[in-house]
């Protein structure tokens, strides 16, 4: 990736991350952890590599994004923001009563959103249903989405897997943000999915293992995949928790907690630090 791309989207990914500190702290609640390590696949996919649309979100030959983490939903709506699906001072109205960003996705009311995700594990099975559809009707579109490591946990995650690869759905790539966290602690602590890759494979999936934060290595899983026949892709991100604010990562009590005044004010001059720095290369 040439230099100057790879700033662009560094660029991009932290302006996400500011709106997701941004939308948390008025929200006084919501998920920052989780949303901060998923940040730059988001961003990587709406600005780098899908097909869409801000101003026909319902374009039929649209590539499609399922985020079934759906709490990490403040990751999904900076993106949404920055990429024009609407306006950016929508941030602040996240999750009040009258604002049609809640706390998890909602495609009926979020223009740009596909599918409308919370509990875990059903998002993923709802980009299979997209990916077959998508085979189907013989169009070529590609299905993204993004799952949690504590998710993949879930049983129906692997009953979408299997029929995954049943279907060879290579039109479909997933990516797993594996921070190593959930709300209760670590992976080894809760309820250990490991080995990730080796169980994907055993499943019929083609695997991947990246930093989910280098963009370089994200274009080339993405490019990858779109290469694998006859199978669908699964793409394991090694990630941080909280990337971007130096008091949130590798935290497992930022899962779910929104920064207060103080924290909110040194969290923000943090990132605006990181963009400036990242603008004057």
């Amino acid at each position: 990736m040439e230099f100057s791309e790879k700033k662009q989207l560094s660029l991009l990914a932290c302006k996400v991350r500011q709106h997701i500190i941004e939308g948390t702290f008025h929200a006084k609640s919501g998920h920052p952890g989780g949303s901060l390590s998923a940040a730059d696949v988001i961003t990587y996919l709406y600005f780098r590599e899908m097909k869409v649309d801000p101003k026909n979100p319902q374009w039929e030959d649209r590539d499609r994004f399922v985020l079934s983490k759906g709490h990490a939903a403040p990751a999904l709506y900076g993106a949404l923001a920055v990429k024009g699906f609407f306006p950016e001072d929508e941030i602040q109205n996240l999750r009040k009563p009258s604002s049609y960003l809640q706390g998890h996705p909602d495609m009926k009311g979020i223009p740009g959103v596909d599918m409308s995700t919370g509990s875990l594990g059903q998002g993923v099975s709802c980009a299979v249903g997209m990916a077959l559809a998508g085979k189907i009707a013989k169009k070529d579109y590609r299905v993204y989405a993004v799952l949690g490591d504590g998710e993949i946990q879930e049983g129906q995650v692997w009953e979408a897997a299997m029929f995954a690869s049943h279907k060879k759905l290579d039109n479909l790539t997933i990516f797993i943000d594996n921070n190593n966290l959930q709300i209760d602690g670590t992976m080894d602590e809760v309820n250990s999915p490991y080995p990730i890759p080796e169980k994907f494979q055993a499943f019929g999936w083609h695997t991947v293992e990246i930093d989910g934060h280098d963009f370089d290595q994200i274009e080339v899983a993405v490019a990858e995949a779109k290469t694998v026949t006859d199978k669908p892709t699964a793409v394991i991100m090694h990630t941080v928790k909280g990337k971007g604010v130096s008091f949130m990562e590798h935290q497992v009590g930022w899962h779910g907690v929104a920064p207060n005044a103080e924290q909110y004010e040194a969290a923000m001059n943090e990132l605006k630090a990181q963009y400036n720095a990242l603008a004057a290369e």
